[in-house]
């Protein structure tokens, strides 16, 4: 999402740095890229294939379907059928790819039955397009009603360690064996002020704040997957090294607890 303009519309402000982020991805081990056809539009997933193409064998690249875009900061859901199969279509097209590993419907339309949205990405899986199937920004309620269409394996939803509001999902997907996609993952606000408990843990660390937010992601669930968006090589290696950060568990603890109390105050 980061490697596009300002407003997630047009190409980055650094197009080659933008190119040197993507082409570091395999040297960090990362083997998992999430985008959409919206992110630009189209800019995202044509850059990823210029930089990328062809694919490292293990490399996941996820995509997304069912956003339009009309300008910076603007979207509107689509999730009519014919839509959708134009959106995987032209996914497939601009990433070199003869099928996608895993496509999320981006948003559920409202004006849309969502069996009609996920049916259609159903036949698409079967004709070969699409190997797995996963939803974006849903309830556990939407996703067991979306599971009666066609069988979901990961949900991509907002959440960080300011923004909990769907741990009732995350708790739904560890027992369901769904992979959890935590968008927005180093979201601080104002647990990111000076002398917050956020910054006081990280400096005991040697660490940032963001670093600190993606290590309590992949220590709070064992389904989480982290996607932090960067358009900074520099940034690309801080959060990965963020993997490394380990805190026992009363540590853990004790800085949840002083999250809630600031988030509460």
């Amino acid at each position: 999402m980061r490697i596009t303009g300002s407003g997630i519309w047009g190409e980055p402000k650094d197009r080659d740095e933008a190119k040197r982020v993507l082409k570091r991805l395999p040297d960090l081990g990362v083997n998992f890229i999430d985008t959409a056809d919206a992110y630009g539009p189209e800019v995202s997933e044509n850059l990823i294939a210029e930089a990328l193409h062809p694919y490292q064998a293990g490399l996941v690249i996820a995509t997304k379907g069912g956003f339009t875009r009309q300008g910076p900061n603007k979207w509107a859901i689509v999730g009519r059928p014919e839509y959708l199969r134009q959106c995987v279509e032209l996914s497939l097209r601009r990433l070199k790819l003869e099928r996608i590993e895993l496509y999320q419907l981006h948003r559920i339309d409202p004006q849309v039955p969502v069996e009609d949205s996920l049916g259609e990405l159903k036949k698409m899986q079967q004709e070969g397009k699409i190997r797995h199937i996963g939803l974006s920004e849903v309830s556990v309620q939407e996703i067991e009603r979306a599971q009666k269409t066609v069988p979901i394996v990961s949900v991509q939803n907002k959440y960080n360690i300011a923004d909990r509001t769907h741990e009732t999902v995350l708790q739904f997907c560890e027992k369901q064996g769904l992979g959890f996609i935590p968008w927005f993952p180093m979201e601080q606000g104002k647990l990111n002020k000076p002398g917050s408990v956020l910054e006081q843990a990280a400096k005991s660390h040697k660490a940032t704040t963001a670093q600190l937010a993606l290590a309590w992601l992949l220590h709070h669930s064992p389904v989480v997957l982290p996607i932090p968006g960067t358009s900074s090589v520099k940034h690309l290696e801080e959060n990965v090294a963020a993997g490394e950060i380990k805190l026992s568990g009363s540590e853990w603890q004790s800085l949840e607890k002083g999250i809630s109390r600031a988030a509460s105050a």
